[in-house]
């Protein structure tokens, strides 16, 4: 068996190990070292150490457990019930409000938290009961809350961006500013679709009565400041201090750990049991990250010197392909990949296979990153994986079905589409946020005219891409 050959066996083996539940992580780790062994004999060893410290040195990586962090303690701050009663009463005039309330607190609570199995299970225990009783179809009150909960992968500051950020090598500050458009668009675009559908099919989002509808002004106002504001005030301190330069990821999410604590002082949800519970699962949440970009980075080298990704690239070079035919291709097949896997495991390992094919056919890093992002929305709602429908099935009612699930995410995939294809169309959505802020060229024209990775500008917590050993 040839190198190359022996490289696709490697990354078939992996496919089938994982489809059959086997830790990601370890698996990657163990099918690098085999057939890294068979290639590069004891050197294979030496390789295991260097990655690892590459890893564990990255400054990058750095926000990452603070922002877990700051998330599970917002978590359990217990201002999650409050907040959505508060946008509940102030949308309860607009046709499908508890549906604008549910997807307005998952975009705001997924920003702060970006665990969307937290968001997901919180909601589903909140509003998805408040839906159905009043009267909200199961798979519209299910497609919300599943849709709702996956924007904290998007919205900065998104963990699933700083990945991306370290495995491309490019500025999580500049994809932050790329991503923030893109990420209130597809939320608004939620929410126009649960207004809309509320207007033409009454019976599935039935107004709420006069009592809960009819709520003074100074009562809401009120609510609004003891609950949104915080909250929003926290998420643009951290956000607006990373756009505007001020500073980097990993301060920003130290002062946003820090803001999330005196959060839950304020509410008077702080107690030690809660923060060692916070610390512990950011921990564990982070060593699970870590021992993930190690096995990535030795399964890729591994494949790489192999002559693995050579073939990959020779086979794509070989197809009668210009940039709009192979960003198609490689969507498409992340689409597909969503299915079967989550998204660390595209992000981690076939991510890196698209990346040294974007110089061939002049992509930016930068935009082919924020298209991964709204596509890998998709990951947690298209079946047969679909987590945040089975996170939700964990909480609600015996009598919804999965099925139901399924089905009431299927408009939001569409939603994620249409965003995607938007964007592509008119790529000012995801670079005139970096230009005006960074300086980075702006592109005009369609999404095919995206040029290679732009040069200069404003550049804080790059990421190195991790040494190859070919």
């Amino acid at each position: 068996m040839t190198d190359g050959a022996l490289g696709l066996t490697q990354l078939f083996l992996f496919l089938i190990f994982i489809m059959l539940g086997f830790p990601i992580a370890f698996t990657l780790m163990a099918m690098g070292l085999f057939f890294g062994y068979l290639g590069m004999q004891e050197r294979i060893f030496d390789l295991l150490v260097q990655r690892t410290y590459a890893v564990m040195s990255n400054d990058v990586l750095i926000s990452v457990p603070l922002f877990v962090l700051m998330g599970y303690v917002i978590e359990r701050a217990n201002i999650l019930d409050r907040l959505f009663r508060s946008l509940q009463m102030a949308s309860g005039n607009i046709p499908g409000s508890l549906a604008v309330a549910t997807l307005a607190t998952c975009a705001l609570f997924a920003t702060a938290t970006g665990i969307v199995g937290a968001v997901v299970t919180l909601m589903g225990l909140l509003a998805f009961p408040a839906m159905l009783r009043a009267g909200y179809d199961v798979k519209l009150a299910a497609g919300v809350i599943c849709a709702g909960g996956c924007l904290g992968i998007l919205i900065p500051p998104s963990i699933m961006l700083i990945l991306f950020g370290a495995t491309a090598g490019v500025s999580v500050v500049q994809l932050y500013a790329a991503a923030f458009i893109p990420g209130v668009m597809l939320a608004g675009l939620y929410i126009l679709y649960a207004i809309g559908i509320a207007i033409v099919k009454p019976s599935v989002a039935p107004r709420l009565p006069p009592e809960e509808v009819n709520v003074p002004f100074g009562t809401i106002l009120l609510s609004l400041l003891t609950s949104f504001l915080p909250l929003a005030a926290l998420i643009g301190v951290v956000l607006g201090s990373i756009l505007m330069g001020l500073a980097t990821p990993s301060e920003a999410a130290a002062m946003g750990s820090l803001g999330s604590i005196l959060l839950a002082l304020v509410y008077r949800s702080f107690s030690w049991a809660k923060l060692r519970e916070s610390v512990y699962l950011t921990a564990r949440t982070s060593a699970m990250v870590c021992w993930l970009f190690v096995g990535s980075a030795i399964f890729s080298s591994v494949f790489g010197y192999l002559g693995g990704q050579e073939l990959v690239e020779q086979f794509f070079k070989s197809l009668p392909l210009n940039t709009l035919t192979f960003m198609l291709l490689a969507q498409a097949l992340i689409f597909v990949l969503g299915w079967p896997l989550e998204w660390t495991e595209i992000i981690v390992i076939f991510v890196p296979i698209f990346l040294p094919l974007l110089d061939d056919f002049g992509v930016d890093p930068l935009f082919f990153g924020v298209l991964v992002a709204l596509n890998l929305q998709t990951s947690f709602l298209s079946p047969p994986v679909a987590m945040a429908a089975f996170y939700l099935k964990g909480v609600a009612p015996k009598h919804v079905r999965l099925e139901d699930i399924f089905r009431g995410c299927m408009p939001f995939i569409y939603i994620v589409i249409f965003t995607m294809v938007c964007v592509y169309v008119f790529p000012g959505i995801v670079t005139w946020l970096p230009s005006y802020l960074y300086d980075v060229p702006q592109t005009g024209g369609s999404g095919a005219d995206v040029l290679a990775p732009p040069t200069g500008g404003f550049q804080v917590d790059d990421a190195p891409q991790l040494p190859s050993l070919n």
